[in-house]
């Protein structure tokens, strides 16, 4: 009889065992499939749908992290091409450096009204000289936030007679706003901006 009692025990301790192993295999098999779950969901995020020509083409949306440093070069060019490429034309310097100022704080705005103070916009409407900018590196600092830059351009400012490059140097760094504009498609906003070098590095004349 202690025999049978015996078995039994141990029948109901292999039960119990078997019990726990097979709650914790479910707990596993479901856990595994709300990962999954998550997976497929995360996947159908990134996936967007364009219509082309009357078709719709699936593409994959990439995340923002991934192309950070492009926007954020493509942000900073931008901005100096807005800010420093003009013509002999008070209009068309108003409305450049308006769209440069929607990317930047209120240090771009002291650099523009410093300039103006100085005559620096009459004397290329009255000198009739057009000035254009073109980037030719930018460094960034990903490594501490706001991310800091260091932008490294040639201005080149064209007269009837001469031709006069210069080497223009910046620094700032830009936040994220997190929100995108007409006026900033980038969303980030340049911060600190100042002019560190803008020298002329020569003369060319031009032959008549």
């Amino acid at each position: 009889m202690f025999q049978h009692f015996k078995n039994i025990d141990t029948a109901f301790n292999h039960i119990k065992r078997f019990s726990y192993l097979f709650l914790v295999l479910c707990t596993l098999l479901v856990g595994f499939c709300i990962y999954k779950s998550y997976q497929l969901v995360d996947r159908a995020q990134n996936r967007v749908h364009i219509l082309y020509n009357g078709k719709v083409l699936e593409a994959l949306a990439s995340d923002r992290k991934t192309n950070l440093p492009v926007e954020l070069r493509d942000h900073i060019k931008v901005f100096h091409e807005d800010f420093f490429t003009l013509v002999p034309d008070d209009k068309q310097i108003a409305g450049t450096i308006g769209k440069a100022l929607y990317l930047a704080d209120g240090s771009a705005k002291t650099a523009y009204d410093n300039l103006r103070e100085a005559g620096y916009f009459n004397n290329l409407v009255s000198g009739n000289i057009s000035q254009q900018v073109t980037v030719d590196s930018i460094r960034l600092d990903l490594d501490h936030y706001p991310y800091g830059f260091t932008c490294y351009a040639t201005e080149k400012l064209v007269r009837s007679t001469s031709t006069t490059m210069r080497n223009l140097v910046t620094a700032g760094k830009v936040s994220d706003l997190k929100t995108e504009t007409d006026n900033n498609p980038h969303g980030f906003l340049i911060q600190g901006w100042q002019i560190l070098q803008n020298a002329d590095e020569g003369v060319k004349g031009i032959a008549p």
